[in-house]
């Protein structure tokens, strides 16, 4: 069974996740692309081998030839788009965020829900990042005992002069909160945000540091520095009873000259997490023949989103903040 998906939106992410399908993913065709610079959709079509280059989204959808759509399109988008695939019966990987609000997520949920079958996968892909699958196997094998404490740092090179704190929560921080959730297969339940008060500090990407409480008693808490000028850097820690685990990133190479030696950090999330990519979209591909849901659910969209607002009123209050989501539908058991 060949499955032929359509992508929507072709920048970054999108071409990306083109180049990703048609020459890493047995089982799939990249069957129509389309972008609202329709230049940049032909020149991804071209290099890629797409079938057509279609004038809009709602040209994807309904393509009858289309079976799944991926959804890379800005992310005021997302609710609709995702809305209209659940509506014409179409399995879709949407990137981060399902919606820009909890509100919004939420009538995703619904639509879902009344469907009566999970379609919507969204593109948190740290479900499949080998070094996060061996952490939770690891923790899972009960060698260690229970988990206590998680520690996480997400740091980028440098940010736009638009991208703020609230930013750093629901843009970047979100990856966090998702995998922390999977990781410990439990709701955070309590959030208090701080932010460094450093005299001339540029506010934007300047660093913030959550803390949350679970539904277990743990602590969780995520550094996230946008600014951090020296390259991209993922790391996480668990914390257990009877040891730690840590997150090793990928370092394929290692120089030594003048008395030092010195490994590298990739400028953007892209190589870090390469794999992450290639292994959600097999295993994306692989569910819409086998009927088998995996990687991050409707509802998973939705609980990140509900938790980095609940981490904005925390930043803005200067409190701690409980997290307050609606009952998990059967649906996503």
């Amino acid at each position: 069974m060949t499955i032929a998906v359509g992508i929507i939106g072709v920048g970054v992410m999108g071409a990306d996740h083109a180049r990703t399908l048609v020459n890493h993913v047995p089982g799939a065709r990249l069957r129509a692309v389309t972008d609202a610079d329709g230049a940049r959709a032909r020149q991804v079509a071209a290099e890629t081998g797409a079938e057509t280059v279609a004038p809009d989204p709602m040209a994807v959808i309904n393509d009858r030839s289309v079976d799944a759509v991926l959804i890379a399109s800005p992310d005021q988008t997302h609710r609709d788009l995702t809305l209209t695939c659940l509506a014409a019966g179409k399995p879709v990987l949407c990137e981060k965020p399902l919606a820009p609000t909890a509100r919004e997520c939420l009538e995703v949920l619904a639509a879902e829900v009344k469907g009566g079958r999970r379609l919507v996968q969204v593109g948190y892909m740290r479900h499949f990042d080998p070094a996060y699958m061996e952490m939770k196997a690891k923790l899972l094998s009960g060698e260690l005992g229970r988990a206590v404490m998680l520690h996480n740092f997400h740091r980028n090179v440098s940010a736009p002069t638009w991208f703020d704190a609230k930013m750093a929560i629901s843009n970047s921080a979100v990856h966090e909160i998702d995998i922390s959730r999977w990781l410990l297969d439990t709701e955070l339940t309590s959030v208090q945000v701080f932010k460094p008060k450093i005299a001339g500090m540029a506010e934007n990407g300047a660093p913030v540091f959550l803390v949350f409480e679970t539904a277990k008693g743990q602590i969780v808490n995520v550094e996230m520095f946008n600014n951090a000028a020296y390259g991209y850097d993922v790391r996480g820690e668990l914390v257990c009873e009877k040891g730690t685990i840590s997150l090793r990133s990928p370092i394929h190479s290692e120089v030594n000259t003048g008395l030092a030696s010195t490994t590298f950090y990739p400028a953007d999330w892209r190589p870090r997490f390469a794999d992450a990519y290639r292994l959600q979209m097999q295993a994306w591909i692989k569910s819409l023949s086998d009927g088998k849901p995996v990687g991050a659910s409707a509802w998973d969209g939705y609980v990140t989103s509900a938790v980095g607002e609940a981490g904005h009123q925390s930043l803005a209050e200067g409190r701690s903040v409980r997290i307050a989501l609606v009952p998990k539908p059967g649906l996503y058991d």
